[in-house]
């Protein structure tokens, strides 16, 4: 059973319709879960606190892997959910006061959702040192801290693979959501996968929103016209990382016939948001977040918190492709070769 708390219903439908939880105004979305199953929710139960990037639950891609992860932890272990989502206007004392928030009210453990809360997850956990923090891609400093960080050059060098074989334009597309080094990381894999699959292939590479500036993550309209432009302009296989701006960008490619959109982060052929797009999906580059985040949370459930930094890579099955479709079925034996040289050392995946 799930409970919203400080939403009105009709603020709620807002912020379905926008993809994200800010479109209604506050400092932050407030959501409170409980598990139905009573006997796990007294002694047993765990209180999560859930600190979303821009975006929040119902992004469809990078917030909602993350809330997967805590999803499978409160059914397992009982106890509840509380959720606090960002705004793109965030400043770095609104994410130590939604933290410190959190923390005062007992969650532990504490889950921050995307690296702009490093710094902020460093001072708030100093001065909590008896709660455990996640903090996924970013590498924290404090000793209570799980930094929670994924090989995304890796599996972003897959999806450039994949688009290499499948253009037939030889002209493909990258769609970042901000220039920050962690999107980067995607772009520099991307380009490199289709470069050495075939050097031939032009690759776009746009970003949304620059700097301090994370709109980006979170302006579906802002992914849909970038990559009309792109397109406009001849590419017909285009990835974007890009949070709920890549639905967007989706749907743009699903207007074009021909074109290949590669989803990120969840595997979004299976989004039920998306499923009106899903035959113009060609793969998403999976990011299990949730594997990280259900982790965490289980080992402060145990009684033995993770912390320092813990690494999902392609070896792992931190990162990988979809296959759902059946869309790039035809290619797996040059994926797999892919796969297998970046996993043995063969294949080094830059990362900017």
């Amino acid at each position: 059973m799930r409970r919203v708390a400080k939403l009105s219903a009709a603020c709620i439908a807002t912020a379905a319709l926008a993809l994200t939880a800010t479109a209604c105004g506050s400092t932050s979305s407030d959501s409170d879960s409980s598990s139905s199953a009573s006997s796990s929710s007294g002694k047993g139960g765990i209180k999560i606190g859930l600190a979303y990037d821009v975006g929040g639950r119902g992004d469809r891609s990078f917030n909602d892997s993350a809330a997967r992860g805590a999803d499978k932890a409160e059914k397992e272990f009982g106890g509840s959910i509380k959720e606090l989502t960002a705004k793109s206007s965030d400043t770095e004392a609104d994410r130590e006061q939604r933290l410190t928030d959190l923390a005062d009210a007992g969650y532990n453990p504490i889950v921050a959702v995307g690296f702009s809360y490093a710094t902020s997850v460093d001072k708030v956990a100093a001065k909590y040192p008896k709660v455990s923090f996640g903090l996924i891609d970013s590498v924290a400093t404090a000793k209570n801290v799980d930094s929670i960080t994924f090989t995304e050059e890796q599996g972003s060098y897959l999806a450039g693979v994949a688009a290499a074989l499948k253009t037939k334009k030889d002209h493909v597309g990258f769609i970042g959501g901000v220039d920050t080094p962690l999107i980067k990381k995607f772009a520099a894999g991307y380009v490199q996968g289709v470069k050495d699959t075939n050097s031939k292939v032009k690759v776009d590479v746009q970003y949304l929103t620059h700097g301090s500036d994370l709109s980006g993550f979170a302006s579906p309209d802002k992914g849909k016209e970038a990559a009309s432009g792109q397109l406009d302009n001849g590419a017909d296989v285009i990835y974007s990382a890009a949070g709920s701006s890549g639905n967007g960008s989706i749907e743009a490619v699903s207007a074009v016939k021909g074109a290949w959109a590669i989803g990120v982060d969840s595997d979004q052929y299976n989004i039920p948001g998306l499923s009106k797009y899903k035959n113009s999906i060609l793969t998403s580059m999976v990011k299990n977040v949730d594997v990280g985040v259900y982790d965490f949370i289980k080992s402060v459930h145990d009684g033995k918190p993770l912390t320092g930094n813990q690494v999902y890579s392609l070896a792992k099955g931190g990162v990988g492709l979809a296959t759902s479709g059946g869309f790039i079925d035809d290619i797996k034996t040059q994926l797999d070769a892919a796969k297998a040289k970046i996993v043995d050392g063969t294949v080094k995946v830059k990362t900017s």
